[in-house]
């Protein structure tokens, strides 16, 4: 694997050869009655609208409106759109090739990719009738870290990204003029996958609770023994760092375990390779992702209070299983070209979700369960009930949960914040979607609000209702042509009568916070 300057250095000149990236050079761009005259260093063209750097700032033309005169005026018959994608490996070899060409194909263009090594390609989709290019989408795989790095320094246009935007990352990027990469709709969940702890096939160990993982990862524990099995030492591996999952891991459970890795890990180049090696090996313990478990055993993930998470697909749109890992691009503050914004808005479609399917990953088309599929998530509500939960309280819950189905859209927010996570941003844009269309016409939706456990009883109940109704405004503000004549949708919360984690971590709370979505 070449190093991250190198690669830039090769991603830059891929991106020269193709003639992609236009100079800054002095243009003037002319109204065309003649009344005005702007002139400026030409930033971009994305065959619509020039970005030019002006004594008034960096502003951004209407080309319709205008004419170019100088000698960074781009060719407006020879245009081609060059897209600059950079970020995470574990999208950029599969998951985000095979949805650009789906959608290619489906726009009547052919794709062709272009390899120039094996972390930067480039894949071109040409008009047949026309006989050219039309678009370049260009990769740079590294991590998800370097794909925001990229972006903050415009040698990017989209980030795949494997984990939400950290802090420091977010500061980067507003300094450089990207924009607030933290802000509502800066991001698109293109699939779902999921970290998952595996062991030997033949192991019989079934379920680890969450704080005992990162204890294993840090090396506090290192021996079978002290998970009462036979004694020996505990061999750990995970896929190379390039891929993303680890940063995930180390900021979704290390971090709030208040944990650091250990440098006694076997890393593997593929999720493949790691499963291969652990499922025979007794002493193996490995973390993969959900698309790839293979032959390895899934272990579920438990705590004291008897909470047992699993990771199935339905956990994983639910949000429901604390190692969910939305995989994201991430977009600046800044007009993409027309081939890039049409290919964010496809991704939404039928088609995509079948290409994400076929790619091994899990689409987001919204499951249902009934209430009589729900049996576990009542018992543990029967089980957790204590004096701040009465019997009238669960009595309440069940007889309006009572005809309804669940839907696996499921709401949650960022830590210490009202904010929707990019997981619920693209949840509203999909339940909106729907209503527009009329999926849910002569329907009920209700959307149902939930606390964890800490804190009085009132004030959670209170909690729950505002993010129900947060969820209730963002849905009507984003479906703003539906007929709400034919759909009815209703608030209702039940604080922390239905748990379902414990509330002795942080993971566990967060995973209690939420806004579900039932139907009758």
């Amino acid at each position: 694997m070449i190093s991250r300057s190198k690669r830039a250095a090769v991603f830059a000149a891929l991106l020269l050869f193709t003639g992609s990236s236009v100079a800054a050079q002095d243009i003037v761009l002319e109204s065309r009655d003649g009344a005005l005259a702007l002139e400026g260093m030409l930033l971009g063209y994305d065959g619509e609208f020039y970005r030019i750097s002006t004594e008034y700032g960096v502003l951004t033309v209407d080309g319709q409106g205008v004419t170019c005169d100088g000698p960074g005026c781009p060719d407006l018959t020879t245009y081609v759109a060059d897209i600059r994608i950079s970020g995470a490996r574990a999208m950029g070899e599969v998951l985000l090739p095979s949805l650009i060409e789906g959608y290619g194909l489906q726009e009547g263009l052919r794709p062709r990719r272009v390899i120039a090594d094996n972390d930067t390609f480039r894949i071109d989709l040409t008009d047949p009738g026309a006989g050219r290019v039309l678009a370049r989408f260009h990769f740079a795989l590294s991590t998800t870290s370097d794909g925001f790095a990229d972006l903050a320094s415009d040698s990017a246009d989209l980030v795949m990204a494997v984990r939400e935007v950290r802090p420091e990352e977010v500061a980067r990027a507003r300094d450089a003029g990207v924009g607030d990469l933290s802000a509502p709709r800066r991001t698109r969940t293109v699939a779902l996958d999921a970290l998952v702890p595996v062991v030997a096939a033949a192991s019989p160990l079934t379920s680890l609770a969450p704080d005992v993982l990162a204890a294993i990862w840090s090396g506090e524990i290192d021996d079978w023994a002290a998970l009462e099995l036979e004694a020996g030492p505990i061999e750990l591996h995970e896929i190379d760092s390039d891929t993303g999952f680890a940063e995930g891991f180390a900021d979704r459970l290390l971090e709030q375990a208040g944990q650091t890795g250990t440098v006694s890990v076997r890393h593997h180049g593929t999720a493949a390779t790691l499963v291969d090696t652990v499922a025979p090996d007794p002493w193996a313990l490995g973390l993969t992702r959900f698309s790839e478990i293979g032959n390895a055993r899934p272990l579920a993930l438990t705590a004291p209070c008897g909470r047992i998470l699993r990771a199935t697909t339905a956990s994983l749109k639910s949000e429901d299983y604390p190692l969910a890992t939305p995989l994201l691009l991430y977009t600046p503050e800044r007009r993409l070209p027309l081939p890039a914004r049409e290919f964010l808005s496809w991704l939404t479609t039928p088609a995509a979700e079948r290409v994400v399917r076929r790619a091994g990953f899990v689409d987001q088309v919204p499951d249902s369960t009934t209430l009589s599929g729900q049996g576990d998530r009542l018992a543990n509500a029967v089980l957790a009930a204590g004096e701040e939960v009465s019997l009238a309280d669960l009595q309440e819950m069940v007889r309006q949960m009572t005809g309804t189905r669940r839907l696996s859209t499921t709401f949650r927010f960022r830590n210490g914040t009202a904010q929707l996570d990019p997981q619920s941003e693209s949840n509203v844009d999909r339940l909106a979607r729907d209503l527009e269309a009329g999926v849910h016409d002569g329907r009920e939706l209700v959307l149902a609000g939930f606390s964890d456990g800490e804190g009085p009883a009132p004030a959670n109940l209170r909690l729950a209702a505002d993010r129900a109704e947060a969820v209730a405004r963002a849905l009507r503000e984003a479906a703003p042509v539906t007929d709400w004549s034919r759909v009815t949708l209703m608030t209702a919360a039940f604080g922390e009568a239905m748990p379902l984690a414990c509330d002795d971590t942080e993971w566990g709370r967060r995973t209690n916070r939420r806004v579900e979505v039932w139907m009758r």
